[in-house]
């Protein structure tokens, strides 16, 4: 399974993105998918998750209120919607997937995407 990662990009301090992440490959299956984010020099962070059937979503609190996931037609792909973007969200941004249910608490997952950077000027 492979993982693409888009939409990320610069934006002003009370904007919005929305990142998309598409899932692909021959077994694919059904992935319960989220995203961390990076910022330089520190550790990669919990941002949001998605289950399979979209019954257990979670956010980090920073985030709460702001950024929306959602699955679109297509599956295994999914949307991170943020608005009202701070200069602190300022990040790469990385979608995640694991195969059935989405581990929650863990930084061990099954696919990896690569990182979408998001800049938020102030």
């Amino acid at each position: 399974v492979q993982l693409q990662a888009s939409g990320g990009g610069l934006v002003q301090t009370g904007g919005s993105l929305r990142l998309s992440c598409a899932a692909s490959g021959r077994t694919v299956g059904r992935l319960g998918m989220g995203w961390f984010r990076q910022e330089p020099g520190k550790e990669r962070v919990f941002v949001a998750s998605r289950s399979w059937d979209g019954e257990i979503i979670n956010y980090v609190d920073s985030v709460k209120g702001r950024f929306t996931i959602s699955r679109g037609s297509a599956k295994n792909t999914v949307y991170l919607q943020m608005n009202s973007l701070q200069p602190e969200d300022t990040a790469v941004y990385y979608c995640a997937a694991d195969r059935g249910t989405w581990r929650i608490d863990s930084y061990e997952h099954d696919f990896w995407g690569q990182g979408t950077l998001v800049t938020v000027s102030s």
